[in-house]
Order: structure tokens, then C-alpha cells, then sequence
């Protein structure tokens, strides 16, 4: 077990109908993932809907979270921006409002070099006492973070791991190869959880976790114990779930989910819309097919 866990959830944000943060049922949600398998939350990344959160509801996320999940989970704030020194002052506020640890997206935008991309990451980890966990996406930012920079940031004291969403196996293998045994590799997709384990990773930040948290748990300790079947058994079972809930910009689909699986965190923030009629549908018999539609009374 890492200090994080297995199963780290990338949390949604409630917004009521007004399009306001909704803070009531965000703390209600993070109960419910800490309840439902979910070892840390990712509060105000990606799934978060983190471009369109102001600096002051990140700063209360990261507050009511801490509060309403306790010791029962740990809270990883999303600080990265495409500004280190903007990034540097969420970091500060996060670990004021009691996070436990920090996840830095590449600077998005402006497409730093390699050596922009370790001198900003650096510059951030050193700001803080906090454990950091890098997140390279570059489908949504623009810039790949390569495995030897990986390696060099690896050498930081508390940046102890990384959010692997490239979607390639081989640039986990290159990543796992160059750092520390001790190195947190997470898979940043739900459907390359397992593949990622088998090349040396450690979990995955999850979306599919707020429907599926404790079999997705199930599945990665089942590898790590060196039962694959039965991993491959979960994996297969959940796939349908891990491919649905990306049939559009995250998280639009989730949101949809949650809402037909009984919990309303309202509609996503503009520019993002609700899913269509038609993505609906598909989302609807995929929960139904797994079990994770409300019973009918």
C-alpha cells in the first residue's frame, strides 16, 4: 500500500442550478467516495472542471473536503496552472486549507520546454512541505512530459509520483524504467488501469471509481497479490463503464451518470453542455447492464 492507496478518485464538482458551486453535496460526494472505495481524492482537476473554478472555490473545495472526509481519505488539491507563480500561490492556500498532497498539471497554453517544464515543477515542489504528484496529459495541455525529464523531477525530495495519462504503455514503461522503485506511477485512464499495472504502476486516478470504487480496488489488489485472473475478470467486467464514461469530454459523461445512478452534481460549467439524448441512452444501459441504476420501488 502507497501512501495514497490503489484507487485515487478524481472527484466532480456539484454545482447547483444556478451554476454555482455547490458545497452541500460536495461534501455529500466526498463522503460517498470515501465510503465507496476511493483511498484519496483529486480535488479540482480535470474531472473537477478545474478551468472554470475561481481560485476562491478551489481554495473552499479543498477546505470542505479535508472536513467532511477526515482521515478516511487523503485530499490531493490540483494547484497547476500554466502560471508557476499563480501555481505556487494555490499550492500555499491548498496546504493552509489542510490538503495532504498536490497534483501539478503541465502549464498548459504555453507549452514550455523540457527544461521549462522541470525549472516549473521544481520551483513549485520547492514551495511547499506537501508530497507532489505530477499529471502529464498532453492531449489536454499541449506538451508531453518526458520520461528523462520524469527522472530528473523524481530527484526532488517530495515529488514522489505522477498521473500517467499519455495513453501509452511504452512511455510507462520508459518512466518506470528511469525512476525509483518507490516512485508512484498512477494510471490517468480507467481503461489502461491494468495494462499500466503490469508495466510497474501503482493505481490509477479514476473517474469510473465514483460508480465502481471497491471493485476497481478489488481489481488492483488482486494484481498486486498476483491473482490475474481475477483482475483481468474485473477489468473485462468493468471495461463498458471505463469506455462509456469518455464517449465525450470528460466529465460531461460522468455527470450524467451520477445523476442517472441516483446522485445529482448538476449539469458541467460552460463551455462544456450535458450529454446529448443519445449519450444518455448508451450511458443508461451500461450502468443498467452493471447493476448501478437505482431500484425501482
Amino acid at each position: 500500500m502507497t501512501q495514497f492507496g490503489y484507487v485515487m478518485t478524481a472527484m466532480a464538482t456539484p454545482f447547483d442550478r444556478e451554476g454555482r458551486l455547490d458545497e452541500r453535496r460536495a461534501a455529500e460526494l466526498a463522503r460517498r467516495l470515501a465510503n465507496g472505495g476511493s483511498e484519496s481524492l483529486v480535488v479540482a482537476g480535470t474531472t473537477g472542471e478545474s478551468p472554470t473554478l475561481s481560485d476562491q472555490e478551489k481554495i473552499a473545495l479543498f477546505r470542505l473536503v479535508k472536513e467532511a472526509v477526515g482521515d478516511r481519505a487523503k485530499v490531493i488539491a490540483g494547484t497547476g496552472t500554466y502560471d508557476t507563480a499563480h501555481s505556487i500561490h494555490l499550492t500555499k492556500e491548498a496546504a493552509r486549507a489542510g490538503a495532504d498532497g498536490i497534483l501539478l498539471v503541465n502549464p498548459y497554453y504555453n507549452r514550455p520546454s523540457q527544461d521549462g517544464l522541470y525549472a516549473h515543477f521544481r520551483a513549485v515542489a520547492e514551495s511547499t512541505a506537501l508530497p507532489v504528484i505530477l499529471y502529464n496529459i498532453p492531449g489536454r495541455t499541449g506538451v508531453n512530459c518526458l520520461p528523462e525529464t520524469v527522472a530528473r523531477l523524481a530527484e526532488v525530495d517530495n515529488i514522489v509520483g505522477i498521473k500517467e495519462a499519455t495513453g501509452s504503455l511504452d512511455q510507462a514503461s520508459e518512466v518506470r524504467k528511469r525512476t525509483p522503485r518507490d516512485f508512484l506511477i498512477y494510471s490517468g485512464d480507467d481503461s489502461l488501469t491494468l495494462p499500466m499495472l503490469a508495466v510497474g504502476g501503482t493505481g490509477v486516478v479514476s473517474v469510473a471509481s465514483h460508480l465502481a470504487g471497491e471493485e476497481i480496488g478489488k481489481m488492483i489488489r488482486a494484481f498486486h497479490a498476483g491473482d490475474i485472473s481475477t483482475a483481468l475478470a474485473l477489468h473485462l467486467r468493468l471495461w463498458p463503464l471505463f469506455k462509456v464514461l469518455f464517449i465525450t469530454t470528460n466529465p460531461v459523461p460522468l455527470k450524467a451518470a451520477l445523476r442517472l445512478a441516483g446522485f445529482d452534481a448538476g449539469a458541467p460549467r460552460l463551455p462544456l453542455v450535458e450529454a446529448t439524448p443519445k449519450e444518455q441512452e448508451q450511458i443508461r444501459a451500461v450502468l443498467g447492464e452493471l447493476a448501478l441504476l437505482p431500484v425501482a420501488v
